[in-house]
């Protein structure tokens, strides 16, 4: 039985871990091989993004995967609900730090919409 503050935590850490594999910068090398994101600015002052897949068959796909952020996220999802149930002396403090990052990009989110 997970009790609703591991519920809560593995919620926010699925939530940073997902939005670190698909969107950060710091883990472009883990997309890079499998596609490519251009960015072009419009004239009204919008970004379109270009996304262009390398390769065919299980290449394409894992890239096609790494685009999807549902996808990730319930990839994310079993990782860290395994590993805090088969691992949890490992696992906790990765979970702790991802939510306590999670709750920390939400209230940038948050406070950069209010500003």
């Amino acid at each position: 039985m997970i009790t609703w503050l591991s519920f809560v935590l593995l919620s926010l850490a699925s939530f940073r871990f997902t939005r670190l594999i698909v969107f950060d910068k710091i883990t472009a090398f883990i997309r890079a091989p499998f596609f490519e994101v251009e960015e072009k600015d419009l004239p009204d002052g919008t970004i379109e993004e270009t996304v262009t897949f390398k390769g065919n068959g299980l290449k394409r796909w894992i890239g096609e995967l790494l685009r999807c952020h549902w996808c990730v996220g319930i990839w994310s999802a079993i990782f860290l609900f395994v590993g805090f149930h088969y691992f949890s002396t490992i696992f906790i403090p990765v979970i702790i730090i991802l939510a306590i990052a999670g709750v920390a990009s939400i209230i940038e989110v948050l406070i950069s919409y209010l500003i």
